[in-house]
């Protein structure tokens, strides 16, 4: 720690750089033979002296562009405009003076020509703390979600129960455009259509600048915009072809989807408005088996039956930049989205009960247990952010975010007497509400300080988080519901922090550094039903640091070190149980400690003519570690306790590669090996926890491009065995194939997707959890649907406006 404070002192001790006399530089391109005015072609600003890029810029709408606050030294410009050769001239700089000139462009007869160039980007591009995956790589996420282009990067599994974990840990922070949500992230994640994505960012070592929440990391979602000077629209439609297999479910999946995308980018505006809605069902069943010992009653109730998920969700986005003049830019952005799942688990329960000691039966009863969980999220996000460059070219942002999200659930859980399903045992109804509401105010300023930047900023967050949860049981007699006390609560959670940072970042020859330091100070106050409020207030420094040497040009090395820390959701603090399925009860602990996190990690990234590859080695201490273990309730309830476990760490090595075999064949590749491990205690160190596993993944596909029109790819998802603090869960694995086809020109693209490939031999898209203790073991296995094809229409239109109506800036599209 004192390093890292050491550090950041020494960070703020550079002194500024002393004032000296600065000049500035004007012009207008034109074209040569009209004297028409370019707009956004791309003027580049060099030092004469050793050819050092300084300052890059692209032309207004009248084609003038400008240079200001330039030393007085020698330069020359280059200015280019794709469809015209490129031209420079040098000019010099004196003391606060002002130089104009205009760049008449000549027409390149030869590149006016329709020339159609192809060329193949990287899927990965590795940056000093993360890796950032270009989502149009992924055709079998199309038509899709975030979570269909997330589970292709090395870092991140999904799970047969949709469950998201990055590097092993289900606690990650998201941003939406640089934007942070603090709803849970498989709810953003599943409401973001993949075709409007255009990168996904995994950043690993988050700098201080970024909120410290979140003990994987941060998963930054960037959406696609128009380029610069053009109209843009696009839309797509999916729909899926009959199931193969609907495993005698009540209902046939139903699986179908639109979205449509409009942009619009001149000098000022940068405007986009974008809305989806997906449907995506899917049938499936499970066959599980649970048995507990109280005293000398053995019970064994083995289940069969349907597990199935009715899936939907639409979105609505916009977001709009109005920049008047090159020192203002007002931003805005707005976001709303729902999503609804509804589980079935129609299963069949055989309960007998067994005398240990005479070996006698002495209790049998089958029965029929419907039960279905409809849950759903209403997200509204929005911000409002100015930001002004002051004359040194220091840049000040004063931003507010708010985010409102309303979770409720209603699960119905009813019990039939076997055969004849008409006699009711039990009928209950779980209504929940949880909704939270938040917002943030921040500002942050940037600076040059040498040859680096340095980054200061001040953030107040206020999060407040609801809970109404409620279990009414069904009087057989008058047929009235009536609230059972036991497992129904009201809970509230309120989260206030501030926080201040700084951090210097700066690129020496070949090193690249970004250091800083994070302070947060932290209350929360919960509170439970009538039982007194519970306050935790916290004070800690979260320090980050992130270094890159170039070895050579093709061979980089970086390391970092960042502090994290996991703040405790309301279903993790609510210690009064919730009944949601007839197997579980569900609580936690409202004295849960956070979970502190350090991260570090070191690795190597090599580029060579036909692809990359990066290896990364890393490590998570995780301090207070949040376990939801198991005990017995009675004789056919388990409860599911969240509660700190004592320490975690887990060591891994991820690696990714991209090669390009030939101009046609393309293979990615990554993988992700760790071990586990927990040490500690549970309820008041009556279980002593000293659990260890290896854990592996692998996420590839290949492509193959059969024409310029038509490309095919194979990939595959694989996450291996398991050991939980209680059990283990089976590997799990999800192979696919997708065809691409584009007509008009490349305007209209047709992709057929076959999904979850089994064929009945590869246990597709099913996984078996266990768990067991001193007095209890269970064991399901959920099979879900295999063999699904899907067929994915896209159209683009771009229409330049009329005043670029030549193509965009080259140098804008590589530098900006």
């Amino acid at each position: 720690m004192k390093f890292f404070v050491t550090l950041l002192a020494a960070f703020l001790a550079i002194s500024f750089a002393q004032a000296q006399s600065s000049g500035s530089v004007t012009g207008k391109m034109v074209d040569q033979e009209t004297n028409r005015p370019l707009p956004f072609g791309s003027v580049a600003l060099y030092k004469s002296q050793d050819s050092t890029l300084v300052n890059g810029t692209l032309t207004d709408d009248a084609g003038n562009f400008k240079f200001e606050n330039i030393p007085a030294v020698p330069y020359y410009v280059e200015a280019q405009y794709i469809g015209y050769r490129k031209k420079r001239f040098n000019f010099p700089v004196s003391g606060q003076s002002t130089v104009s000139q205009t760049i008449a462009l000549q027409a390149d007869t030869q590149t006016l020509q329709q020339v159609n160039v192809q060329g193949e980007r990287q899927t990965v591009d590795n940056k000093i703390d993360r890796q950032v995956y270009r989502a149009d790589k992924f055709i079998n996420s199309q038509g899709g979600t975030a979570v269909d282009v997330l589970k292709n990067t090395p870092s991140v599994t999904v799970d047969s129960e949709g469950g998201i974990t990055l590097r092993g840990s289900s606690g990650f922070l998201v941003l939406v455009n640089g934007k942070p949500v603090q709803t849970d992230p498989a709810l953003i994640l599943n409401q973001i259509p993949a075709n409007s994505i255009e990168n996904v960012e995994v950043i690993t070592s988050p700098s201080a600048r970024f909120d410290p929440d979140g003990k994987g990391g941060i998963i930054n979602i960037t959406t696609k915009t128009a380029q610069a000077g053009q109209r843009s629209f696009s839309a797509n439609i999916q729909g899926g072809l009959p199931s193969l297999y609907t495993y005698d479910n009540l209902n046939k999946p139903v699986r179908f989807g639109a979205d449509a995308t409009f942009s619009m980018r001149s000098a000022k505006w940068d405007v986009t408005v974008s809305g989806n809605y997906f449907r995506n069902d899917i049938a499936g069943r499970r066959v599980g088996d649970v048995n507990t010992t109280i005293g000398n009653r053995f019970t064994s109730f083995p289940s069969v039956g349907e597990r199935s998920f009715i899936r939907y969700n639409y979105t609505g986005r916009a977001s709009a930049t109005y920049t008047p003049n090159e020192n203002n830019a007002f931003s805005a952005g707005f976001y709303t989205g729902f999503r609804s799942q509804s589980r079935r688990a129609d299963i069949v329960y055989d309960n007998t009960k067994t005398d240990l000691v005479t070996g006698d039966v002495i209790g049998r009863i089958s029965y029929f247990n419907s039960n279905i969980a409809r849950k759903t999220s209403a997200i509204t996000l929005g911000n409002l952010d100015y930001s002004h460059t002051f004359s040194n070219k220091s840049l000040l942002t004063v931003s507010g975010l708010f985010e409102k999200a309303d979770l409720d659930g209603l699960t119905t859980n009813a019990n039939l007497r076997m055969p004849d399903r008409q006699t009711v045992l039990q009928n209950t109804r779980n209504p929940s509400q949880n909704p939270l509401n938040a917002y943030r105010l921040k500002a942050d300023y940037a600076v040059t300080v040498g040859k680096g930047k340095l980054e200061t900023g001040y953030q107040y967050r206020n999060q407040v988080q609801q809970g109404n949860f409620q279990y009414l049981d069904q009087n057989l007699e008058t047929g009235a519901f009536v609230v059972v006390p036991q497992f129904s609560s009201t809970t509230k959670v309120l989260n206030e922090i501030h926080s201040v940072y700084g951090q210097y970042s700066a690129k020496t020859g070949k090193l690249e550094y970004i250091g800083g330091l994070r302070y947060e100070y932290a209350t929360r106050a919960f509170t439970a039903g009538n039982q007194e409020t519970r306050n935790l207030n916290l004070s800690n420094l979260f320090p980050s640091l992130n270094v890159q040497y170039a070895i050579s040009k093709t061979l980089r090395a970086k390391a970092g070190y960042s502090k994290r820390v996991q703040r405790s959701t309301n279903n993790e603090l609510n210690p009064f149980p919730e009944r949601e399925h007839s197997e579980t009860l569900e609580s936690g602990d409202p004295n849960i400690l956070p979970e502190f996190i350090d991260l570090s990690e070191i690795g190597l990234i090599k580029d060579f003519d036909k692809g990359n590859l990066f290896v990364t080695l890393y490590n998570q201490r995780i301090k207070n570690v949040v376990n939801r273990v198991n005990s017995v309730y009675n004789d056919t309830i388990l409860n599911r306790i969240y509660t700190n476990a004592g320490l975690a760490t887990s060591w891994g090595l991820e690696a990714g590669t991209t090669l390009n075999l030939t101009k046609a064949w393309q293979v990615y590749a990554g993988g992700n090996v760790y071990r586990y491990q927990i040490k500690g205690a549970l309820f008041n160190n009556a279980v002593i926890v000293n659990t260890s596993s290896m854990v592996y993944s692998i996420n590839a596909n290949t492509t193959v491009r059969l024409s310029p029109t038509f490309q095919v790819q194979a990939t595959l998802n694989y996450l291996s065995k398991r050991i939980t603090a209680q059990g283990e869960d089976s590997r799990f694995i999800i192979p696919g194939a997708s065809a691409k086809k584009t007509f008009l020109k490349g305007r209209m693209t047709a992709t057929l997707q076959w999904q979850n490939i089994d064929l009945g031999m590869l246990g597709t898209n099913q996984q078996r959890i266990t768990t067991f203790g001193r007095n209890f073991y269970t064991t399901t296995n959920y099979i879900q649907e295999t063999d699904i094809f899907l067929l994915n229409l896209s159209y683009t239109f771009n229409q330049t406006s009329k005043k670029a109506r030549l193509p965009a800036s080259e140098f804008g599209e590589k530098e900006f």
